[in-house]
């Protein structure tokens, strides 16, 4: 499908108890698969043990009874990845599980370093071997190298050398660290169980589904150590502007997650709003692209007094399917995942709402068939403005050239996608939508004001070469 990818999700838990664990971070997992369908791993510790295991796949094909028996630890951290760097191999599968001088160290990553490259090639050097083609490892092995037997010192100086967007679990001395980058452009949520337990997670849906209460999103720059059930934050850096995701609430966060105590649902609603705010055209019906362009659909049709109807179906029960890079073989994947309800289309001027057009060409296909099964006229609206530059902090975006946004005006778009009209959310209803200021949201993928210098040139399939 014609979206951006997010990289990973993340949950860590920390206990005062020897208990199995597995289960736990396993159900954690779950809440966040959204996030990321390439891999899955856990790792738990307790008392200078480290056990772990990890693959390619759903956290659902990754785990069962018997893998997640041995599970069991006083901590336990998890991981799905979806790759912005480095191959889709078990090897690159994470937590990464390293023994260094300090004993064994488990490491957890959202995000992408923008200076890996330089550090790695100065660690090669220096003599340290890599095992793996991602950016994480950077981060295990400066750590390593840093490390004189105090983890926190030596996790805040692998911190000051490293620079992108980033949340980090790590299982270090004995205790469990939760990490956010100095401009908070990645999310990480903490909660307490009502077990007395600490719970990291990318999204607060995981501390719903493990009852565990709210305390705070982590801060731009800070580290919050876990002992047991004990926590301290510490502020390694503050120094840098703060620049929250745009994207988690057009896109990539469940709607039932809150984001910096905003709910996303609610954000994506007033998109929809906005959007219909600002159209004037005639139309019978409003209907979503499922299921991100669902919420923002519901807010059009409300402001605009339309009908809400459901006039594509999402099949919720084919998982994963192969990436085809032919033709046949994305139209085959598109058909398998979208049915149409044909009753609701015929000779229906339909206002067809998603969260944003990346490519064009799955949006194409979509109106292409809407209207071979009957439909009137289509007009596609995008909660989100033209996605128009490449993102270097996670999210697995196209090349400038292939993003549609970047290289045509919206009229050619429209021609392009066959559609009848075409309406962006613009930049300052995307603000007003996701309520926090715009100096403090990054929305470099639609105005290309990045945070901090990015690369010129970027490969997800950058260490393959080391």
């Amino acid at each position: 499908m014609d979206k951006l990818r997010e990289e990973c999700g993340l949950v860590g838990i920390s206990s005062n108890e020897y208990q199995p664990m597995g289960m736990k971070i396993f159900d954690g997992l779950m809440s966040v698969q959204h996030r990321g369908q390439e891999a899955a791993g856990i790792a738990v510790y307790h008392e200078g043990v480290m056990t772990y295991y990890k693959n390619t796949g759903l956290a659902s094909e990754v785990f069962n009874q018997e893998n997640l028996r041995p599970l069991n630890g006083s901590i336990g951290i998890g991981h799905v990845r979806y790759s912005t760097t480095g191959s889709q191999e078990r090897k690159n599968a994470q937590p990464l599980v390293v023994d260094f001088k300090g004993g064994s160290m488990a490491l957890v990553h959202n995000g992408n370093l923008i200076n890996a490259v330089k550090i790695r090639e100065e660690l090669i050097e220096e003599g340290h071997s890599f095992t793996t083609t991602i950016d994480s490892e950077v981060i295990v092995r400066l750590l390593s190298k840093k490390y004189k037997n105090d983890g926190l010192k030596a996790l805040i100086e692998t911190l000051k050398r490293i620079k992108g967007g980033f949340a980090l679990i790590l299982i270090l001395d004995g205790k469990m660290y939760g990490v956010r980058d100095p401009h908070a452009l990645r999310p990480l949520v903490m909660g307490r169980t009502k077990d007395n337990e600490i719970v990291f997670a990318s999204e607060t849906c995981t501390l719903d589904l493990l009852e565990a209460e709210y305390i705070k999103d982590l801060e731009k720059g800070e580290i919050v150590e876990v002992t047991g059930s004990d926590y301290r934050s510490i502020i390694y850096d503050d120094t840098k502007r703060r620049a929250v995701c745009s994207f988690e609430y057009v896109y990539f966060s469940r709607p039932d997650s809150r984001q910096e105590g905003r709910s996303v649902y609610e954000a994506r609603v007033r998109m929809g709003e906005l959007l219909a705010k600002k159209d004037t055209g005639d139309y019978d019906l409003v209907a979503p692209v499922p299921d991100s362009g669902i919420p923002a659909a519901v807010g059009y049709a409300k402001a605009a007094g339309l009908p809400y109807t459901h006039t594509l179906i999402k099949n919720k029960y084919i998982g994963r399917t192969f990436m085809d890079p032919t033709q046949e073989g994305r139209e085959r994947m598109l058909r398998l995942k979208l049915g149409i309800i044909k009753e609701t289309v015929k000779d229906k001027r339909i206002l067809l709402v998603d969260d944003s057009i990346v490519r064009g060409t799955t949006m194409r296909r979509l109106v292409e068939r809407l209207k071979e099964a009957g439909a009137k006229e289509v007009h596609v609206r995008s909660c989100s403005p033209p996605v128009k530059y490449s993102c270097y902090f996670g999210i697995d975006t196209p090349l400038k050239k292939l993003l549609i946004g970047a290289n045509y005006e919206v009229d050619m778009i429209a021609k392009h996608i066959r559609a009848d009209s075409l309406k962006y959310l613009d930049n300052e209803d995307l603000i007003e939508a996701i309520g926090i200021p715009k100096d403090e949201l990054c929305r470099a993928c639609f105005d290309g004001e990045y945070p901090m210098e990015v690369p010129r040139v970027q490969s997800r399939y950058v260490f393959e070469k080391f």
